[in-house]
Protein backbone atom coordinates (compact mmCIF):
# COMPACT_ATOMS: atom_id res chain seq x y z
CA UNK A 1 0.00 0.00 0.00
CA UNK A 2 1.80 3.39 -1.25
CA UNK A 3 0.09 5.49 0.99
CA UNK A 4 0.92 5.35 4.76
CA UNK A 5 -2.30 5.58 6.71
CA UNK A 6 -0.46 6.26 10.20
CA UNK A 7 2.72 3.67 10.65
CA UNK A 8 4.62 4.30 7.44
CA UNK A 9 7.78 5.97 8.66
CA UNK A 10 7.96 8.59 5.42
CA UNK A 11 4.99 9.79 7.22
CA UNK A 12 6.09 10.32 10.13
CA UNK A 13 9.53 12.09 8.43
CA UNK A 14 6.95 14.21 6.89
CA UNK A 15 5.34 15.33 9.92
CA UNK A 16 8.21 15.43 12.08
CA UNK A 17 8.77 19.39 11.77
CA UNK A 18 5.03 19.91 13.13
CA UNK A 19 5.53 17.46 15.96
CA UNK A 20 8.70 19.09 17.00
CA UNK A 21 6.76 22.25 16.65
CA UNK A 22 4.05 20.49 19.10
CA UNK A 23 6.45 18.96 21.70
CA UNK A 24 7.77 22.69 21.69
CA UNK A 25 4.86 24.43 22.32
CA UNK A 26 3.25 21.89 25.10
CA UNK A 27 6.53 22.66 26.55
CA UNK A 28 6.20 26.17 26.60
CA UNK A 29 2.36 25.92 27.56
CA UNK A 30 3.91 23.73 30.93
CA UNK A 31 6.49 26.10 31.44
CA UNK A 32 4.46 29.80 31.23
CA UNK A 33 1.29 28.15 32.44
CA UNK A 34 3.54 27.39 36.08
CA UNK A 35 5.01 30.98 36.28
CA UNK A 36 2.31 33.17 35.74
CA UNK A 37 0.14 30.85 38.61
CA UNK A 38 2.56 32.21 40.73
CA UNK A 39 1.58 35.82 40.29
CA UNK A 40 -0.84 37.21 41.60
CA UNK A 41 -4.59 38.37 40.93
CA UNK A 42 -7.38 40.17 42.56
CA UNK A 43 -10.16 37.72 41.60
CA UNK A 44 -10.22 34.26 40.87
CA UNK A 45 -10.51 32.70 37.66
CA UNK A 46 -14.16 31.73 38.36
CA UNK A 47 -15.13 35.59 39.25
CA UNK A 48 -12.85 37.23 37.00
CA UNK A 49 -15.17 35.15 34.17
CA UNK A 50 -18.16 36.10 36.13
CA UNK A 51 -17.46 39.76 36.09
CA UNK A 52 -16.67 39.55 32.50
CA UNK A 53 -19.56 37.59 31.12
CA UNK A 54 -21.99 40.06 33.30
CA UNK A 55 -20.59 43.09 31.67
CA UNK A 56 -21.10 41.18 28.45
CA UNK A 57 -24.78 40.97 29.33
CA UNK A 58 -24.53 37.18 29.20
CA UNK A 59 -25.76 36.33 33.51
CA UNK A 60 -27.73 33.27 31.72
CA UNK A 61 -24.03 31.55 31.01
CA UNK A 62 -23.01 29.51 34.04
CA UNK A 63 -20.02 28.58 35.14
CA UNK A 64 -18.96 25.07 36.09
CA UNK A 65 -15.73 23.34 38.03
CA UNK A 66 -14.64 20.30 36.13
CA UNK A 67 -11.62 18.25 36.87
CA UNK A 68 -8.45 18.26 34.95
CA UNK A 69 -5.61 20.12 34.47
CA UNK A 70 -5.98 23.00 31.46
CA UNK A 71 -9.62 21.09 30.70
CA UNK A 72 -11.15 24.19 30.27
CA UNK A 73 -13.60 25.17 27.60
CA UNK A 74 -16.76 26.37 26.59
CA UNK A 75 -20.10 24.61 25.58
CA UNK A 76 -22.06 26.34 23.13
CA UNK A 77 -24.69 23.56 23.57
CA UNK A 78 -25.52 24.09 27.33
CA UNK A 79 -24.40 27.64 27.08
CA UNK A 80 -21.99 26.65 30.42
CA UNK A 81 -18.13 27.95 30.89
CA UNK A 82 -16.44 24.99 32.20
CA UNK A 83 -12.92 25.64 34.18
CA UNK A 84 -10.45 23.01 35.79
CA UNK A 85 -9.91 23.17 39.49
CA UNK A 86 -6.67 25.13 39.90
CA UNK A 87 -8.52 28.02 37.07
CA UNK A 88 -11.73 27.93 38.53
CA UNK A 89 -10.16 28.87 42.43
CA UNK A 90 -6.37 30.35 41.84
CA UNK A 91 -6.18 34.08 42.31
CA UNK A 92 -3.58 34.42 39.49
CA UNK A 93 -2.78 35.66 36.28
CA UNK A 94 -3.03 32.27 34.78
CA UNK A 95 -6.39 31.52 36.13
CA UNK A 96 -7.43 34.89 34.97
CA UNK A 97 -6.37 34.72 31.56
CA UNK A 98 -7.36 31.22 30.93
CA UNK A 99 -10.93 31.97 31.89
CA UNK A 100 -10.96 35.78 30.08
CA UNK A 101 -10.21 33.12 27.33
CA UNK A 102 -13.32 30.89 27.57
CA UNK A 103 -15.49 33.82 28.47
CA UNK A 104 -14.28 35.46 25.14
CA UNK A 105 -16.05 32.03 23.18
CA UNK A 106 -18.74 32.98 25.36
CA UNK A 107 -19.07 36.67 23.51
CA UNK A 108 -18.44 34.91 20.34
CA UNK A 109 -21.19 32.47 20.40
CA UNK A 110 -23.74 35.37 21.61
CA UNK A 111 -22.64 37.81 19.20
CA UNK A 112 -22.93 35.35 16.33
CA UNK A 113 -18.84 35.74 15.40
CA UNK A 114 -18.43 34.17 11.59
CA UNK A 115 -15.38 31.39 12.12
CA UNK A 116 -17.10 30.30 15.23
CA UNK A 117 -20.10 29.65 13.71
CA UNK A 118 -18.29 27.78 10.77
CA UNK A 119 -16.25 25.89 12.65
CA UNK A 120 -19.07 24.74 14.55
CA UNK A 121 -20.78 23.76 11.73
CA UNK A 122 -17.38 21.60 11.04
CA UNK A 123 -17.10 19.50 14.29
CA UNK A 124 -18.83 16.33 12.28
CA UNK A 125 -16.08 16.72 9.88
CA UNK A 126 -13.33 16.59 12.65
CA UNK A 127 -15.06 13.84 14.41
CA UNK A 128 -15.67 11.21 11.82
CA UNK A 129 -13.69 12.91 8.80
CA UNK A 130 -10.10 10.56 9.58
CA UNK A 131 -11.71 7.29 10.88
CA UNK A 132 -14.15 7.81 7.49
CA UNK A 133 -11.33 8.80 5.36
CA UNK A 134 -8.66 5.36 6.62
CA UNK A 135 -11.77 2.94 5.69
CA UNK A 136 -11.95 4.73 2.48
CA UNK A 137 -8.41 4.68 1.38
CA UNK A 138 -7.88 1.21 2.63
CA UNK A 139 -10.59 -0.06 0.81
CA UNK A 140 -9.72 2.37 -2.64
CA UNK A 141 -6.44 0.28 -2.75
CA UNK A 142 -7.72 -2.75 -2.27
CA UNK A 143 -10.13 -2.51 -5.04
CA UNK A 144 -8.03 -0.15 -6.84
CA UNK A 145 -10.66 2.38 -6.52
CA UNK A 146 -8.38 5.37 -7.26
CA UNK A 147 -12.17 7.52 -6.76
CA UNK A 148 -12.34 6.27 -3.14
CA UNK A 149 -8.54 6.86 -2.68
CA UNK A 150 -9.58 10.51 -3.30
CA UNK A 151 -12.53 10.68 -1.43
CA UNK A 152 -10.60 9.07 1.75
CA UNK A 153 -8.26 12.14 0.95
CA UNK A 154 -11.37 14.63 1.04
CA UNK A 155 -12.44 13.50 4.17
CA UNK A 156 -9.27 13.61 6.19
CA UNK A 157 -9.06 17.87 4.95
CA UNK A 158 -12.51 17.92 6.46
CA UNK A 159 -10.10 18.07 9.86
CA UNK A 160 -7.81 20.37 8.03
CA UNK A 161 -10.33 22.65 7.72
CA UNK A 162 -11.56 22.70 11.16
CA UNK A 163 -8.27 23.18 12.18
CA UNK A 164 -7.68 25.84 10.15
CA UNK A 165 -10.54 27.86 10.94
CA UNK A 166 -10.17 27.40 14.66
CA UNK A 167 -7.39 29.22 14.25
CA UNK A 168 -8.78 32.38 14.43
CA UNK A 169 -11.59 31.58 16.46
CA UNK A 170 -8.35 31.06 18.83
CA UNK A 171 -6.68 33.99 17.91
CA UNK A 172 -9.58 36.26 19.02
CA UNK A 173 -10.81 34.98 21.80
CA UNK A 174 -7.10 35.43 23.22
CA UNK A 175 -7.42 39.32 21.91
CA UNK A 176 -10.66 39.82 23.53
CA UNK A 177 -9.24 38.24 26.74
CA UNK A 178 -6.04 40.38 27.36
CA UNK A 179 -8.49 43.41 26.01
CA UNK A 180 -11.28 42.79 28.43
CA UNK A 181 -9.25 42.29 31.61
CA UNK A 182 -7.13 45.57 30.45
CA UNK A 183 -10.09 47.51 29.90
CA UNK A 184 -11.90 45.83 33.16
CA UNK A 185 -8.47 46.36 35.62
CA UNK A 186 -8.95 42.85 36.57
CA UNK A 187 -4.62 42.15 35.81
CA UNK A 188 -1.61 44.75 36.64
CA UNK A 189 1.38 45.10 34.40
CA UNK A 190 2.92 42.22 35.79
CA UNK A 191 -0.43 40.40 35.26
CA UNK A 192 -1.02 41.54 31.73
CA UNK A 193 2.35 40.43 30.51
CA UNK A 194 1.95 36.44 32.47
CA UNK A 195 -1.43 36.54 30.60
CA UNK A 196 -0.72 37.53 27.37
CA UNK A 197 2.67 34.73 27.46
CA UNK A 198 0.34 31.70 28.52
CA UNK A 199 -2.46 32.83 25.78
CA UNK A 200 0.47 33.43 23.30
CA UNK A 201 2.19 29.75 24.52
CA UNK A 202 -1.19 27.73 23.95
CA UNK A 203 -2.29 29.50 20.60
CA UNK A 204 1.14 27.68 19.25
CA UNK A 205 -0.27 24.42 20.28
CA UNK A 206 -3.07 25.00 17.77
CA UNK A 207 -0.64 25.86 14.77
CA UNK A 208 1.50 23.04 15.78
CA UNK A 209 -1.80 20.51 15.74
CA UNK A 210 -3.13 22.66 12.27
CA UNK A 211 0.51 21.78 10.24
CA UNK A 212 0.37 18.64 11.31
CA UNK A 213 -2.66 18.07 9.99
CA UNK A 214 -2.07 19.82 6.51
CA UNK A 215 0.94 18.10 5.79
CA UNK A 216 -0.27 14.91 6.30
CA UNK A 217 -3.13 15.46 3.97
CA UNK A 218 -0.29 17.15 2.11
CA UNK A 219 1.43 13.82 1.99
CA UNK A 220 -1.45 11.29 1.27
CA UNK A 221 -1.80 13.80 -1.77
CA UNK A 222 1.63 13.56 -2.89
CA UNK A 223 1.93 9.25 -2.36
CA UNK A 224 -1.45 9.42 -4.42
CA UNK A 225 0.07 10.85 -7.30
CA UNK A 226 3.31 9.47 -7.10
CA UNK A 227 1.21 5.92 -6.93
CA UNK A 228 -0.98 7.49 -10.29
CA UNK A 229 2.60 8.35 -12.66
CA UNK A 230 3.87 5.16 -11.88
CA UNK A 231 1.13 3.63 -12.96
CA UNK A 232 0.93 5.21 -15.98
CA UNK A 233 4.65 4.21 -16.78
CA UNK A 234 3.46 0.61 -16.82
Amino acid sequence: MPVGLGADFGLLIFLAPAMLLAMWAQGRVQSTYARAMQVPAPLSGAAAARHILDRAGLESVEIEEVGGTLSDHYDPTHRVLRLSHEVYRSRSAAAVGIAAHEAGHAIQHATHYAPLIVRNLAVPLAQWGPNLAVVAMMAGFAMQSFAMIVAGIILFSGLAFFQLINLPVEFDASARAKRLLDELGLVDAQGAAAVKSVLGAAAWTYVAATLQTVLQVLYYVLQVMGSSRRSDRE
